[in-house]
Order: C-alpha cells, then structure tokens, then sequence
C-alpha cells in the first residue's frame, strides 16, 4: 500500500486566501513561503507526501520539514502537475488541491481525488488560527505561573 500524495497547485491557493493574495501583488516571494509554512504545519505528523507546486522559476530557497517543492520554470504549473499525476504509480493515492477547471478535470479523468482550493484554504486557515490560539494559551498559563512565582 503506497502513501496518500497530496499535490498542491500552489498559486491557484494562494488566489483563494485574501491576506496571501495581497501578499503575492506585492512580494511573489513572501507569499510562497507563507503558504508553505501553513502547509507544512497543516501536514505536520501526518504520514503523506505533499508536493507543492508554483509557476516560474525558484527564487531563493524555501525551508519546510514536510514538502516537496516545485517550479515549473519554462513549463506552466498545470503541465508540472499533470506530469506528477502522470509519473505515480497509483494515481488513486493522489489528491489533488486546485480549483483550475483544466487540472480538476484532468486529476477526475485520471482517478485522483480533488479538493477545491476553496475548501482547501478554509481548512488551512482555520487550523492555523487554531495553532496560533493554542499558542497564546500556552504562553499565558506559563506567563501567569511567572507573575505569581507558581
């Protein structure tokens, strides 16, 4: 039994997340490696294989523990992420994450699973507002436990 492969059309996301989509208007840069933060902490722990893949060519490296970034240079995103979706084995273990028409079809016709980017995004967003509230908790309790020498 192979390992569930999520691949990630990363600018079509991007498009779906308002505080990432006016990131990329001003900063191409920022905003991938935002996005690849909260899916890399989306996936963390989780035994799968993520690939996320942007339009153009790399810029400077982006670092996370749990993706396989790539760019498709000379090439559109859309062709990188078929030709995954063409090299895997088992295609029935791929799901994909993109909202394009073209791709979604594509992903279908091939037996991929497909989650929007839509409800993608909403998924990802709320787990990370959820993470950075487990945070502030943590940090309070400790910060109490200071304040009254606990």
């Amino acid at each position: 039994m192979g390992m569930k492969h999520y691949i990630i059309d990363g600018n079509n996301l991007i498009g779906k997340i308002k505080p990432l989509r006016a990131l990329q208007n001003k900063n191409g840069q920022a905003s991938r490696e935002k996005l690849a933060g909260m899916v890399d902490r989306y996936f963390y722990g989780k035994k799968v294989r993520v690939t996320l893949n942007f339009d153009g060519f790399r810029d400077l490296a982006i670092n996370t523990s749990k993706l396989k970034i790539y760019y498709s240079e000379k090439r559109t995103a859309d062709e990188l992420i078929k030709n995954q979706i063409e090299m895997e084995n088992n295609p029935r273990l791929i799901t994909l994450i993109s909202s394009d028409h073209n791709l979604v079809e594509f992903a279908k016709v091939c037996r991929c699973e497909v989650i929007s980017s839509e409800d993608f995004a909403r998924d990802l967003t709320e787990k990370n507002v959820d993470e950075e509230e487990e945070r502030k908790k943590s940090i309070g309790d400790e910060e109490i436990k200071r304040l009254f020498g606990l």
